[in-house]
């Protein structure tokens, strides 16, 4: 279905790069993505609309940002490999096209609903551009913005996060790729990781720090992305390649992952969940992402790539920015709260369907110039 690419040392020395097709087809995007995608809007929504003490948001989350580092990554790898550089104008270029568009109209419509009262919460210049200019996350955690900000736009937080990780990602992965031995560059990524790691746990145990803190702030975060970064990066021998697609060792990891992920969530402890909590779902998507997309049609991962999965998946930025707003303004439908629920969720998708029609879709045309 699509094309997914590991990366070892070749015979001309550390600095090369030898691509070997995990899954041999001819189209160029990466199988399961779209379906990790749908995942995880799936479960930030579920969430949201009440059902948080079943269903994490969190992981929904951190799942999008996991997805994000590997996704750039692999991108940004093959746009080396191919001219030995990086266009970071047009790597700019092409994010702006992509997620401003649809945030701005968001915005617009929500500040604009709020302002003149068909919204809750409250509508501020301050709060609009702390959120358009990507300073949610911190604007959430240091200033008033339980009177300043429309209720159901907290969302924004994590695409605070992202941006402010590929402020400086293009250039540290330009840095390491002219540098760096190429097959040390996870090792070094690896120790960020752990950096950031020690960073929560000072945070928590000296400085006393709230749950909201480590959970929303940038410097605490980042590491969710840098595991998927990792994950692209990761260059794997023909033998040990060889032997991590044997079934025996296929299910082995993906039973691995899928354990991990599940007792990240069934510990309960304060500490834990504010510092390990993040690195141990960083390692456990890892297999998980690995045979999703080198094995994209063995089970379970061929229900990512069944087609009106894919659809959600595509839909899920778009979603991810209205789901909230649409949550918290729905009581006037009626006084069941499945129905407004089942309404929120269906006016989401009418939303994202529109934005990829009209907006999304003439964009990626415009977006396709600076590739």
């Amino acid at each position: 279905m699509s094309l997914a690419r590991t990366l070892y040392p070749d015979s001309a020395g550390a600095g090369g790069w030898q691509a070997v097709s995990m899954v041999h087809t001819q189209h160029k995007d990466i199988p399961s993505l779209d379906g990790w995608r749908a995942v995880a809007i799936a479960i930030v929504f579920l969430s949201h609309a009440g059902l948080g003490r079943i269903v994490p948001g969190g992981l929904g989350v951190t799942i999008f940002f996991f997805l994000s580092g590997y996704l750039i990554t692999t991108l940004l790898v093959r746009e080396f490999s191919a001219g030995q550089g990086i266009n970071v104008r047009h790597f700019y270029v092409r994010r702006v096209l992509r997620l401003t568009p649809p945030l701005l109209l968001v915005l617009v419509l929500t500040y604009g609903l709020t302002h003149v009262g068909l919204f809750t919460g409250n509508a501020s210049w301050s709060g609009f551009f702390a959120q358009l200019f990507y300073f949610a996350n911190y604007y959430a955690l240091f200033f008033d913005n339980g009177h300043t900000l429309p209720q159901g736009t907290g969302v924004f937080w994590s695409l605070a996060v992202e941006e402010h990780f590929y402020f400086v990602f293009p250039a540290l992965f330009i840095f390491l790729m002219r540098r760096v031995d190429h097959r040390k560059i996870p090792l070094y990524l690896a120790g960020l990781c752990v950096l950031v790691l020690l960073w929560r746990y000072a945070l928590v145990l000296h400085a006393g720090v709230s749950m909201e803190r480590t959970y929303y702030a940038t410097d605490t975060r980042i590491d969710s992305i840098l595991f998927g970064c990792i994950l692209a990066l990761l260059r794997v021998p023909p033998a040990l390649h060889t032997a991590l697609q044997k079934p025996v060792v296929r299910v082995a990891g993906v039973t691995l992952g899928i354990v991990l992920l599940l007792a990240t969530l069934v510990v309960r402890d304060g500490v834990f969940r504010e510092t390990l909590r993040y690195s141990l779902q960083g390692l456990a998507l890892m297999p998980l992402f690995f045979y999703s997309v080198s094995h994209p049609h063995s089970f379970p991962f061929r229900l990512l790539n069944l087609r009106w999965v894919q659809r959600i998946g595509i839909y899920s930025y778009s979603i991810y920015l209205s789901h909230e707003v649409l949550l918290s303004n729905v009581d006037w439908v009626s006084g069941n709260a499945a129905l407004n629920i089942a309404v929120a969720l269906l006016l989401s998708l009418a939303f994202a369907m529109a934005v990829d029609r009209f907006i999304d879709a003439p964009l990626r045309r415009v977006r396709a110039r600076f590739r």
